[in-house]
């Protein structure tokens, strides 16, 4: 793939089923929250994509910035690039931060087990639910309301 000089390849739309399996392809991403100076604040944040109900699921810790500012500006964005940076997903909605887990097996410790790769032994659910109490584990909740990106189209070199 050639291009001539001082050009490169023009913008790619991608489909919205093209940016729901992008987002399905990764965990990691960058999400961006409002600082009460109304500043983006962006954290690095390891996610679960649910495309039948449109929400990001993303595990945090009461005291985290993040969860901070969701508690007064609920507005987020979820930011994920392709493993070759050529294509991006944006998931934008408002934000939720669940009760902190306070008892192992409660519905918030239920939900970030979810979002982990099962356990071979049933001895480590039962020692991550009691950790998820002891680091005042939370359940932050986009409800993607935009799904959208862009990429580059190398299809017309």
């Amino acid at each position: 793939m050639s291009f001539e000089p001082g050009r490169g390849p023009g913008p790619a739309k991608p489909t919205e089923e093209a940016l729901s399996d992008l987002l399905a392809t990764h965990d990691l991403g960058a999400l961006a929250t409002v600082n009460r100076a109304g500043h983006p604040h962006l954290s690095t944040v390891a996610y679960a994509w649910d495309p039948a109900e449109r929400v990001v699921r993303i595990g945090s810790t009461l005291g985290r910035a993040k969860v901070r500012q969701l508690a007064h500006n609920p507005r987020a964005s979820l930011y994920v690039s392709s493993a070759d940076q050529l294509s991006f997903a944006v998931a934008e909605g408002a934000g939720s931060v669940s009760p902190v887990s306070s008892v192992p097996g409660d519905e918030t410790g239920r939900a970030l087990l979810a979002m982990q790769a099962p356990f071979t032994d049933p001895g480590d659910e039962a020692a991550f639910l009691k950790n998820m109490v002891e680091d005042r584990r939370v359940v932050i909740t986009l409800r993607v309301e935009r799904l959208y990106g862009g990429g580059l189209d190398l299809s017309a070199s």
